[in-house]
């Protein structure tokens, strides 16, 4: 994905992201300490695998967003990134996974910079991204879907139905889906962006946008209680005349490839045996969801 053109100030927050905001600043600073523990890990600086399993803890990038990391109405952190990290980082021999929420786009910038030892978002896998970062094989595949006004009364159902109409579309900070409104010929400049699919379905709700972009599971999921937005079935878009299938997967830094391997051990295991589904299943995933594509052939 393209680094986002910049928030959109304006939008509007309901409680729960207001709450979950509240608790960015307390999960860095545990963030902060992890990084220090790290540092006094007597292992070889080159070894994460070690150190994690001397510190105990992994430090896991989420985006606050639900299904993939989020806080329940609990105040507790859940979600599939979150739940699927604590069973195989478990496995790994590293107890405790410690999420640390932020923006979107900050995620691979702070897995660089050793904020965080993995992210995990609804990252979809891209060749952009993976000149940055390493990528485990993807846990789902995912199409796209749009949150309308109820009705769809613009009947929108592809980028391309978007600019005929000349709908105003949104989508979030570091989405895929701005590259996908801009290959269909949407002006960058033209499209909204705002924090998450809540603020997204706000401006859908008030009438600000006609559209916004994300996931189909994330759609059909932020809409549940509305009254005045539903989601559209999902769809493919389309890039270069091609339907785009994206896969989403945990992501590492460039010198953790032994991390990764690891990683891949048990995502393949999990897939195998089925697990996978039923961790995933309580938020939202389908078989439909389920994929055996690779990334390697995602950053191709």
């Amino acid at each position: 994905m393209a680094p986002p053109p910049g928030n959109d100030s304006g939008s509007t927050t309901r409680p729960s992201i207001r709450r979950r905001s509240l608790l960015f600043g307390t999960a860095a600073l545990g963030a902060a300490g992890a990084l220090g523990a790290a540092g006094c890990a007597k292992v070889p600086s080159g070894d994460t695998l070690a150190r994690l399993r001397s510190q105990g803890t992994v430090r896991l990038g989420i985006a606050g967003e639900a299904p993939y990391g989020y806080i329940d109405e609990q105040g507790e952190f859940t979600g599939e990134a979150v739940e699927l990290a604590k069973v195989i980082f478990k496995r790994l021999g590293v107890p405790k996974v410690q999420p640390s929420p932020t923006d979107f786009s900050s995620l691979i910038p702070g897995l660089q910079s050793q904020q965080f030892d993995v992210v995990s978002a609804g990252m979809y896998i891209n060749k952009e991204r993976c000149a940055q970062v390493l990528f485990a094989d993807p846990e789902y595949q995912m199409l796209d879907a749009f949150i309308v006004r109820k009705g769809n009364p613009k009947k929108l159902h592809s980028y391309q139905d978007v600019v005929g109409a000349k709908a105003r579309i949104a989508t979030g900070a570091g989405y895929a889906e701005l590259d996908y409104a801009v290959a269909a010929g949407i002006p960058r400049g033209e499209i909204a962006i705002f924090q998450d699919p809540v603020a997204g379905l706000n401006a859908v709700e008030s009438g600000r946008v006609d559209v916004f972009a994300g996931t189909a599971l994330t759609g059909r999921g932020v809409v549940k209680k509305s009254t005045k937005a539903e989601a559209t079935k999902p769809f493919a878009p389309l890039v270069d005349g091609r339907k785009k299938v994206d896969g989403g997967g945990f992501a590492f830094r460039l010198g953790d490839a032994e991390l990764r391997d690891a990683f891949n051990v048990e995502i393949h295991r999990m897939k195998k045996s089925g697990e996978l589904l039923r961790i995933l299943r309580p938020f939202g995933f389908t078989e439909a969801e389920m994929t055996t594509m690779t990334a390697e052939e995602l950053c191709a």
